[in-house]
């Protein structure tokens, strides 16, 4: 009997900890590879963080309203390869954001690349893929 709970204890601790490996979503789940969109403006918020960082960017839409946009990223693993670092993006910074839309609408994209008003790139371009 001592070891049929052992057992049942077992599979339940690997079932319980496999549920935050299984919540990694899919690039393809969230975002369209055919809907290319780009945003520009102000950087209120950056998250170099696991499992992806995020940018929060203020922009204002084309009737003169401010938006909150969420930008996400790939990991700071990925994005360090690509020659990102943690100090690259503060609040009150202007940027263009190019990237891809959300599937359901929302003010969500994934990030491809960033640049500053007169075009300078910073950082390095991002894949398409869930890295």
């Amino acid at each position: 009997m001592g070891t049929r709970f052992l057992v049942v204890a077992a599979v339940a601790a690997l079932a319980l900890a496999s549920g935050p490996g299984q919540a990694h979503h899919s690039f393809a789940v969230h975002y369209d590879s055919s809907k290319p969109i780009t945003k520009e403006g102000v950087v209120t918020e950056f998250r170099f963080t696991n499992p992806h960082g995020i940018i929060m960017l203020d922009v204002t839409n084309a009737k003169g309203v401010k938006e909150r946009w969420t930008v996400e990223t790939t990991s700071p693993t990925y994005m360090r390869r690509s020659g990102w670092n943690k100090d690259m993006l503060k609040a009150g910074d202007h940027v263009i954001v190019e990237g891809w839309a959300a599937r359901d609408g929302s003010r969500l994209m994934r990030i491809n690349a960033v640049k500053r008003p007169d075009g300078t790139q910073i950082g390095g371009r991002q894949q398409s893929g869930d890295q």
